[in-house]
């Protein structure tokens, strides 16, 4: 069981995965990134704008996971990848280095997957992300997550993915990432 906000214990089985309009959520989606990421209200700030261009992109889907009285816990949103986004072009020198610069072609990108820390390590990320890929019409999936050896990684690995490059610097990002493919659908745990 998990505490809620008044205090009441929740179930991880009660919280309910749907697509989530996140256009219409995003401030409520970047509190959750915030609280899960460590978030100050300046990068916030920018991440919404990013999030709100995003969700734009053709193919760009979202889900949510919510309480009973419908407070966000967690969410997902990816889209196809292209070439020319800014993610790829930041990851593709890393990825020809290893040789795995294909994985830009015909992939699903899983641009983020937060869970409030109340609700990590419970099934819910898992959750949304096999969601998000189920419906995804590429046949394998990337991701970048932070370089070091986290639950999230953890996970990651559990559904399929491997690590196609390490030490990937972002621009303003003060820690090394990882890039992650995975062949889809994930595997189930």
């Amino acid at each position: 069981m998990t505490p809620t906000p008044g205090g009441a214990a929740q179930d991880a089985r009660d919280v309910v995965v749907a697509p989530l309009d996140l256009a219409y959520r995003v401030d409520e989606a970047l509190s959750v990134q915030a609280r899960a990421f460590g978030l100050s209200a300046d990068e916030v700030a920018v991440r919404r704008h990013i999030v709100l261009r995003h969700v734009t992109h053709p193919g760009a889907r979202a889900l949510g996971a919510t309480l009973a009285g419908g407070e966000l816990v967690g969410f997902v949103y990816g889209m196809p990848n292209e070439r020319s986004q800014w993610w790829s072009s930041v990851v593709e020198p890393y990825l020809r280095r290893e040789g795995e610069d294909d994985w830009l072609d015909d992939s699903f990108t899983v641009t983020e997957l937060h869970v409030l820390p109340g609700y990590q390590n419970r099934g819910i990320g898992r959750r949304l992300i096999t969601g998000l890929t189920d419906a995804a019409d590429q046949p394998r999936s990337i991701l970048s997550a932070i370089d070091t050896e986290s639950p999230a990684r953890a996970l990651y690995r559990r559904l399929g993915y491997r690590d196609l490059a390490r030490r990937v610097l972002f621009p303003s990002a003060p820690s090394p990432y990882a890039v992650m493919g995975a062949v889809l659908p994930l595997r189930r745990l």
